[in-house]
């Protein structure tokens, strides 16, 4: 089995309310290889939203004093929505559930949106709201890459590699 952020297959749950739909991903959805996720409303967060960025440290910081040391209010990074709220438990959870189903139905990789401050895997935007990027990970690609579950963002993906995760 293999983790695909919701958007990828057409759902309509990025913040904006859109999806970023990856045609060629419609094949292997279709044999029920793929199970689509989408860590932000997991966490409880609603369909459109305000634009989220992690600020001030690393998704591996906030996992570690959230989920690990059950110390949060200790933790200098934080996910904060445009508006300058900070959602970094609805973040948290997310990763949590997402983790939670892909334990479940023993998913060995996971498929997941670029630069996404749950799903990027390599970089994420740096908390600015400028689109810059940092070297870094989403809160659910790190959580996923610490319990080793391969982690892929759909710019490395290619059909040939697709088939070959899913075993087709």
């Amino acid at each position: 089995m293999i983790l695909v952020s919701a958007c990828l297959v057409g759902i309509n749950c990025r913040f904006d309310g859109k999806s970023n739909l990856l045609p060629f991903l419609d094949e292997i959805l279709a044999t029920g290889k793929l199970i689509p996720v989408c860590p932000e409303q997991l966490g409880g967060l609603p369909t459109p939203r305000l634009p989220a960025e992690i600020s001030g440290g690393t998704a591996d910081e906030i996992i570690d004093h959230y989920l690990y040391k059950q110390t949060p209010h200790l933790c200098p990074a934080r996910v904060i929505n445009q508006a300058g709220k900070d959602v970094t438990l609805c973040f948290v959870r997310g990763a949590r559930e997402t983790l939670c189903l892909a334990q479940k139905v023993k998913a060995k990789a996971a498929i997941l949106k670029a630069r996404s401050p749950s799903c990027g895997y390599g970089a994420v935007y740096d908390g600015s709201f400028s689109r810059k990027t940092v070297l870094s990970n989403g809160i659910t690609a790190e959580l996923l890459a610490q319990n080793r579950i391969e982690v892929f963002t759909e710019e490395k993906l290619t059909p040939e590699l697709l088939r070959q995760l899913a075993g087709c």
